[in-house]
């Protein structure tokens, strides 16, 4: 298995791939069960993106889920850890092509944060999802992969999955 590279398996036996593409960059990928169309709605539509984006084993709740998903558009989320203080993260979208990519940024944080972009290629009924972070600095990315916040991506398209295999769950979205 190459250095830079891990398969992370989810009790359905999906995977999600996690591969440092470069002293820069993050690519984790994952076949998803569901046309494109439904996939982008997920990662677009506020009340879908809030079901199943936060892995629930990490015990976090979002409060909020504020989404203008359009070039120039802007996202904000609301996330709180128990009795903790709430964390925002936020962002501008910069591009938005329906059914096939996003790119945004993130915001949160000192300085510059990484630039995030999803492609969806739609497969005979699924889609496969290829999410691409390119950080500011390899020590932005070091820092990232530190603190176990890419962690839960498998588990997180995992409940990805289930919603959109969840009977009528988003088929009518």
């Amino acid at each position: 298995m190459d250095a830079g590279k891990e398969t992370e398996k989810s009790p359905n036996q999906k995977r999600t791939t996690v591969e440092r593409a470069s002293d820069r960059e993050l690519v984790i990928t994952r076949t998803i069960n569901g046309a494109a169309r439904l996939v982008f709605e997920a990662w677009t539509k506020a009340e879908l993106f809030g079901k199943w984006w936060i892995p629930k084993s990490f015990g976090l709740t979002l409060i909020s889920c504020e989404m203008d998903v359009r070039a120039g558009g802007s996202y904000r989320l609301v996330i709180r850890a128990g009795d903790r203080e709430p964390m925002a993260f936020h962002g501008k979208y910069l591009e938005v092509t329906p059914y096939s990519r996003l790119v945004w940024t993130n915001d949160e944080g000192e300085g510059e944060g990484p630039v995030t972009t999803v492609t969806l290629e739609e497969r005979g009924g699924t889609t496969l999802q290829v999410l691409h972070e390119l950080y500011p600095s390899k020590e932005a990315l070091d820092a990232a992969m530190s603190s176990g916040e890419k962690s839960g991506m498998a588990e997180t398209f995992d409940q990805l999955d289930l919603l959109l295999t969840a009977p009528g769950a988003v088929r009518h979205a």
